[in-house]
């Protein structure tokens, strides 16, 4: 409910905590599909706080944080 909360005004950008946890993988996937579908369809930008690699895998970009200091990955998909 909170991603469809979420999305409902039809933001440009949506800031998203951990929105695969405590979600069966078959759901995970789905959620993940869809945030991909409204990013390269409708132009929202998400900014993701995980630890699911799933999620990580499909990022455009991962900075992470390492003894106190953001690290950027650089370009992941």
């Amino acid at each position: 409910m909170a991603i469809a909360r979420a999305l409902a005004t039809r933001p440009q950008i949506v800031l998203a905590d951990e929105p695969t946890a405590n979600l069966d993988s078959a759901t995970s996937e789905q959620i993940i599909d869809l945030m991909l579908h409204l990013n390269r369809d409708k132009g929202v930008t998400f900014l993701f706080s995980t630890h699911d690699p799933r999620v990580m895998q499909h990022a455009r970009r991962v900075v992470r944080i390492a003894d106190g200091r953001l690290v950027s990955d650089g370009a992941a998909a």
